[in-house]
């Protein structure tokens, strides 16, 4: 059974905080040169984990993704011709 994961974009002051971020989720990407990093958390858990995040003294700010918000499944969308080919070749 999957757990619902959000996304959390934790702007930050200094890389050297990264670790103190670390913990409150699992850590996918942290940029040095936008100061920011991206961490999921569980559904059930992402207003507690902002909460705790904002509190933080070295933490600018933090927002939600709108990931799980976004349809996916999209209806008209065209098949590439030259993928469908690969396909059919066995490539």
């Amino acid at each position: 059974m999957r757990t619902k994961r959000q996304g959390l974009i934790v702007y930050f002051q200094h890389m050297k905080n990264i670790r103190q971020i670390k913990k409150h989720g699992h850590l996918i990407h942290a940029s040095k040169k936008q100061k920011y990093a991206l961490l999921y958390v569980d559904q059930e858990d992402v207003e507690f984990k902002m909460d705790k995040l904002e509190r933080l003294p070295f933490v600018s700010r933090v927002v939600l993704s709108y990931k799980p918000e976004i349809r996916t499944n999209f209806e008209n969308a065209k098949p590439d011709k030259a993928k469908q080919y690969d396909y059919k070749m066995g490539i």
